[in-house]
């Protein structure tokens, strides 16, 4: 087989765009969340926008938030904010759906749009890795419970952690999101 000077010029080309990708992506750009429907939701997809990340669970008390969250979604959204449902089994297993049906149900009885990831630990030796990453990155600001929230900056840096209790609507939040925007 012979490689020819223009496929391996190319070739190396293809690959740089994807080490900048990666690097435009940030510490976070190198996380990636399973989907419910099967296949990755990598966090690199939304290099350059803020992300906010949720653990959620459809059965606790605190699932009214979806709506709050969908109102961050909706309201910021089209500037560039992405949220992140991110359903953990870890508090008192308030999450007892599995696969598409968390999904189904966050958009059902909360009207969610937003991406939805399968069913995932947060926390203890079975935490995906991003909660790993952020558990680092904010020390003791790791999830209590469920709903408590991360924010990812357009850099790919951990911004700021949010408790369960700190309601979407709450202005930390919201001003938090606005300073990420306006970085454009």
């Amino acid at each position: 087989m012979t490689i020819r000077r223009r496929d391996c010029l190319g070739l190396l080309a293809v690959l740089a765009a994807s080490r900048a990708h990666a690097a435009e992506a940030g510490p976070a750009g190198a996380f990636a969340f399973d989907k419910p429907e099967g296949g990755a939701l990598p966090l690199s997809a939304y290099a350059g926008k803020p992300i906010l990340v949720v653990n959620t669970a459809t059965a606790c008390g605190y699932a009214p938030q979806f709506v709050g969250l969908q109102g961050l979604w909706t309201r910021f959204g089209a500037r560039g904010l992405t949220v992140i449902a991110v359903p953990s089994p870890d508090f008192g297993n308030q999450e007892p759906l599995d696969g598409a049906a968390i999904a189904d149900a966050a958009r059902k009885n909360h009207g969610v749009t937003f991406p939805v990831t399968d069913k995932t630990h947060v926390r203890g030796p079975s935490a995906h890795p991003f909660y790993r990453w952020a558990a680092e990155q904010k020390p003791g600001q790791s999830p209590q419970w469920n709903f408590h929230k991360y924010l990812v900056g357009r850099d790919g840096n951990l911004r700021a952690a949010f408790a369960t209790q700190v309601d979407p609507s709450d202005p930390r939040i919201v001003s938090a999101i606005v300073a990420e925007l306006g970085q454009a």
